[in-house]
């Protein structure tokens, strides 16, 4: 054997040397782990400049693995079926031009032809830049949650909200009201009813001493109640 012998230990590689880098783009010695992000080993795809279809892609950010996806040449335009990670089982559909979805064209006009269903959790439906239009031959909302904070249709509009219709009705079990801190109208070119069991009209002026039938409390709670509408 040579006086000196060679030392076949390897030594380790320096963190800091060029190649020696993590799956998400940074030195093995750094603070970002490794161990976190997706791992596949068995991706197969194909495409040319027109796009490509992959199984066992690994998105960007290292966090999911598709099971299926999709996209052309514009990575704006594509379909997953995200399979691990923080969307497993998603299914993301993504395009730059219009989504279009037709179907029934065999069916009838009483059959249940274009079914979403969400077993749990909301649907959101949300027009960032534009309307929301709902169009049939009979349109049905049904709110079918119990209890005093399920089972609500609510309405919100910034300005207005307009209804036109030859029939109007409005059927309240037990409560029913109408009203506003500014200006009401209630007018009708033809016949004008209105039937209480008792109807009581109040004004202001018991503000400062009440009737003799009552009605201060009234003009009371309906002003704290209209100040507190204006806040809303």
């Amino acid at each position: 054997m040579p006086d000196n012998p060679i030392n076949i230990n390897p030594q380790p590689i320096p963190a800091n040397l060029p190649g020696n880098m993590d799956k998400l783009g940074g030195d093995e010695g750094s603070s970002n782990p490794t161990d976190t992000a997706e791992q596949n080993y068995t991706l197969v795809g194909m495409g040319n400049d027109h796009g490509q279809i992959t199984l066992g892609q690994i998105d960007k950010e290292g966090e999911v693995t598709s099971a299926f996806c999709a996209e052309s040449s514009d990575g704006r335009h594509q379909l997953s079926l995200d399979r691990t990670g923080t969307r497993k089982g998603w299914t993301c559909s993504t395009s730059p031009g219009n989504f279009q979805v037709e179907c029934g064209s065999d069916k009838t006009e009483a059959d249940d032809t274009l079914f979403l269903n969400a077993k749990h959790g909301n649907i959101v439906i949300n027009a960032c830049d534009g309307k929301i239009r709902l169009q049939g031959t009979d349109i049905e909302l049904n709110a079918v949650g119990s209890g005093g904070s399920k089972g609500n249709i609510r309405l919100t509009a910034s300005e207005s909200v307009e209804t036109q219709c030859k029939k109007y009705l409005v059927n309240a079990k037990i409560f029913y009201r109408i009203a506003t801190p500014g200006i009401g109208e209630l007018s009708a070119n033809a016949v004008l009813k209105m039937y209480g069991s008792i109807i009581r009209g109040v004004t202001d002026a018991v503000a400062v001493k009440d009737s003799k039938v009552g009605g201060q409390l009234i003009q009371r709670m309906e002003t704290i109640m209209g100040a507190v509408s204006l806040f809303r």
